[in-house]
């Protein structure tokens, strides 16, 4: 069964609408909400139930993707068969995201720039930047898929020297360009000293900070999607993440990739209060951003044993269902990972066994950090706790890696669930974590909902009176107009 997006992002600067109190998400127990200037309802749990969407989509690679000119040209997302629907930018299951980094073997400097994807036959909201890039400067592209299949097509995918798996046989929501190439320049820039992958750093628990190939973050498919962001209007035009199409484009909403990348860089290290790798910004001066080749490499340089490569079962390395070491070492050649030359090389049990003695052993160490955080999909989970536990379930049962058969040892993890299919509490090792109460008002989180947040042009506050199993709202009243 082909894996679907791990995780879909948090979302941000979405366009404001009326506020509703049903807009409160993370409901572990029938609540009320009562609204001091309003009347008591009962507050339901709500999911939004899109309607089913085309899960493969083509990704038109423009001309000569390697050069400043290509690398500014917009990518075109279009249905692999029209047959079963459009595929649009606009939707969150089908978006499709492009990564690039720019190495300057002379000093080892790197930069990023993350290239805009478009739906075929339209513009963009805002025209791409032209990227700087430097004399003899090395590109890498690679991409990223919120839906199943992404296959690259077109003459750039020549130019580029692009991968998108083997013959007959795709990644699935990954791919990349040049990538092997890069790596090269940036481990002959580490060993020659020009470049210096920064330090993990000390997490909140005491650990070394994670990384993309730390057993307490990899799943079923480690080190696949990009932390690449649009802007997006009404439309479903997209513009390049910059503080100039911010400012002009107020109205617009952030469309992220669902990636392990994002989840590390984001979510981990922001609960952990760790620090990931970011380069300057070629699409926006003066800022820097994280990007999938600063994780790998900087994992590379510092991740201690156990380190966590691509094993040979996960699901975007096998041709169906059955182990295949040239499209293992076709997704590896594009993570900078090294090459395998047998099945024992890159065996999925001992892959499940370093995850089961590490994973559930950390989660259950940082749940006092994670579980005040929000979840990076809320469809799934109501907490970053509960996302990493029923995101550990998916890997280590019969639907992920089966662990669970291969080791002979039952899931350390159970995830409880409300009746929408939720993750909301998790046991790990017979120890039970719940998460607190979250709301949502219109995209804005209230932790624990206490505080303060807008509505309506007006300050209102949360109170929880858990007694009562009641959200309390309170606004100012307004005052008569004459």
């Amino acid at each position: 069964m082909r894996k679907q997006p791990k995780f879909s992002g948090i979302q941000g600067g979405g366009r404001r609408g009326h506020f509703s109190p049903l807009a409160l998400v993370g409901i572990l127990v029938p609540l009320v909400l009562v609204m001091i200037v309003g009347t008591a309802f009962v507050l339901p749990r709500l999911r939004s139930h899109a309607a089913d969407v085309n899960v493969n989509c083509t990704l038109i690679v423009p001309d000569q993707p390697l050069t400043v000119q290509g690398l500014a040209t917009p990518y075109q997302l279009l249905a692999t068969d029209p047959a079963k629907g459009p595929c649009n930018e606009a939707t969150a299951g089908q978006a499709a995201f492009v990564q690039a980094a720019v190495i300057d073997p002379a000093t080892g400097h790197i930069a990023v720039y993350d290239p805009l994807v478009i739906d075929q036959g339209t513009k963009p909201l805002a025209a791409p930047v032209l990227p700087a890039l430097p004399a003899g400067g090395i590109v890498g592209i690679w991409f990223g898929f919120n839906g199943s299949n992404l296959l690259l097509q077109g003459a750039g995918v020549r130019q580029g020297r692009c991968v998108n798996g083997i013959k007959g046989s795709i990644f699935g929501q990954v791919a990349y360009c040049n990538a092997p190439a890069f790596f090269d320049s940036a481990n002959l820039a580490i060993h020659s000293g020009k470049l210096v992958p920064p330090a993990l750093g000390r997490a909140k628990d005491g650990l070394p900070c994670p990384t993309v190939r730390d057993f307490s973050v990899v799943d079923m498919d480690q080190s696949d999607n990009v932390t690449t962001s649009y802007l997006m209007n009404a439309n479903g035009q997209t513009a390049q993440m910059n503080a100039a199409n911010i400012a002009a484009e107020q109205g617009a909403h952030t469309q992220v990739n669902g990636s392990d990348n994002r989840l590390l860089s984001i979510a981990l290290d922001g609960a952990l209060g760790c620090t990931p790798w970011m380069a300057p910004d070629l699409a926006d001066p003066g800022q820097t951003v994280t990007a999938l080749p600063l994780n790998e490499l900087q994992a590379a340089a510092h991740q201690t044993d156990p380190v966590a490569m691509v094993p040979n079962h996960d699901p975007m390395v096998t041709v169906n269902g059955n182990t295949n070491l040239t499209k293992l070492n076709a997704y590896r050649r594009g993570v900078d990972q090294p090459q395998v030359q047998n099945a024992s090389m890159s065996s999925t049990r001992t892959y499940c066994n370093d995850l089961f003695t590490i994973s559930p052993t950390r989660m259950l160490l940082d749940a006092h950090l994670t579980r005040v955080r929000p979840s990076p999909d809320a469809a799934a989970a109501n907490s970053l706790f509960t996302f990493l536990a029923q995101r550990f379930v998916a890997t280590y049962e019969a639907n992920g890696l089966n662990c669970m058969k291969l080791l002979n040892m039952p899931d350390p993890v159970q995830v409880k669930t409300d009746a929408a299919g939720v993750a909301i509490a998790a046991t790990i090792d017979g120890t039970v974590v719940s998460t607190p109460l979250d709301c949502n008002v219109n995209g804005t989180l209230v932790l624990g909902c206490a505080g303060t947040t807008t509505i309506n042009g007006q300050t209102c506050s949360l109170t929880m009176d858990r007694k009562a199993h009641q959200i309390v709202i309170t606004c100012p009243a307004q005052q008569n107009q004459p």
